[in-house]
């Protein structure tokens, strides 16, 4: 028995080969409002309590340039206050007017975060982005928590 697989009648569709997209779209736009509604929810605020650095130290420059943050938000060019408003000027005539010098900030323990991120917005007004943050030297596995 053979069949004839190259004649069909010509009133017999046959098989679609096709496939339906209309469906499969309309599941991906789901999924992606899903997705958009869920990722935002996805993030958690927590408490973070940041370790203390026990790399080895760079090497300071001869003439460092610190500006320190104390805990009553007063500014303080090497070891004479300035004012926020003459900070600029002060740290010109300070590294002459190099605006490549590196600035060591130093904040005490008890200055906000928001406040320790509006000095820096400071510094970067008057032209210095090269700005280290000074902490605490500690040996590996101690605790900064424990430092004076």
């Amino acid at each position: 028995m053979a069949f004839d697989t190259r004649h069909q009648p010509e009133d017999d569709i046959g098989e679609l080969h096709e496939i339906n997209v209309t469906p499969f779209i309309d599941v991906m736009l789901v999924l992606l409002i899903i997705f958009m509604v869920a990722a935002p929810l996805s993030t958690v605020d927590i408490a973070v309590d940041l370790p203390s650095s026990s790399t080895a130290p760079s090497p300071r420059p001869d003439k460092p340039a610190y500006v320190t943050l104390r805990s009553d938000l007063s500014l303080y060019l090497a070891d004479q206050p300035v004012e926020r408003a003459s900070l600029a000027a002060r740290l010109d005539e300070a590294t002459g007017g190099n605006r490549e010098t590196r600035i060591f900030l130093r904040a005490d323990r008890q200055v906000d975060y928001g406040d320790l991120i509006a000095a820096m917005d400071l510094l970067r007004e008057a032209g210095y982005l090269k700005v280290a943050l000074v902490g605490l030297e500690t040996p590996p596995g101690g605790d900064a928590a424990k430092a004076p």
